[in-house]
């Protein structure tokens, strides 16, 4: 099966783009419901559907993404004790795609034990789970890379699971910063094995970058009947 991102992302055809975009819209449009949320490895649901997961410090805006992709306002929730929810949160698209809600790392306040534990299950859950297409790793734009994003892209190198750099909120940042940004996260994907090497710009508040990365995800959809 070739490499559904790539696809959408190599369309030249115009046609073909807006035709890849409207999947995506008519995809992300129909129903999403939550169906579970995990804190144990052993009460996750059946492999029913392709899943692509979302990654990400703390505060970086997963929830956001996860309610501009989808078109709604509060179908994903930040918790209110930022590190410290260890839950798988699972999310039925259209009965064609998972979405899962990763817990966030990296928050400086979580005590160690926390953060053991966020490592041990999310290692886990990642080598363990066949139908996993891709996580989505999101950084946020404005600020610098951290240790512990690093580490987590070291993790996922080890669990073979093929990882995306999204960069959120990159309606704060000036283009030319932008740009630097966009270069330097290249180069530190080059190094990972698991890292796609490509990018995608994202802003919740201002859509930026939400139809491609609809049509993107869409590509690894089950077809629909």
């Amino acid at each position: 099966m070739p490499d559904a991102v790539h696809s959408f992302r190599e369309l030249k055809d115009e046609s073909q783009i807006t035709a890849a975009l409207e999947e995506g819209r008519l995809l992300f449009a129909g129903s999403c419901e939550f169906i579970f949320g995990a804190q144990k490895l052993g009460q996750l649901p059946p492999q029913t559907l392709p899943e692509i997961a979302f990654a990400g410090r703390s505060n970086v805006g997963k929830s956001s993404l996860i309610n501009a992709l989808t078109g709604r306002k509060a179908l994903a929730r930040a918790s209110s004790e930022p590190g410290r929810t260890k839950q798988l949160n699972f999310f039925n698209l259209a009965d064609r795609l998972m979405l899962v809600d990763m817990p966030g790392y990296g928050y400086a306040k979580a005590a160690k034990s926390v953060k053991e534990d966020w490592q041990e299950m999310m290692f886990d859950y990642l080598r363990g789970r066949p139908e996993l297409k891709r996580v989505l790793l999101l950084l946020d734009a404005r600020i610098e890379l951290k240790q512990t994003d690093i580490d987590v892209m070291k993790l996922l190198d080890r669990a073979a699971v093929s990882f995306q750099i999204v960069l959120t909120k990159c309606d704060a940042v000036k283009p030319q910063a932008m740009a630097r940004k966009q270069e330097a996260m290249q180069a530190i994907a080059a190094k990972h094995p698991a890292a796609c090497p490509f990018l995608s710009l994202t802003s919740s508040e201002a859509g930026e970058g939400i139809e491609a990365l609809r049509a993107e995800l869409a590509g690894f959809a089950l077809p629909t009947s």
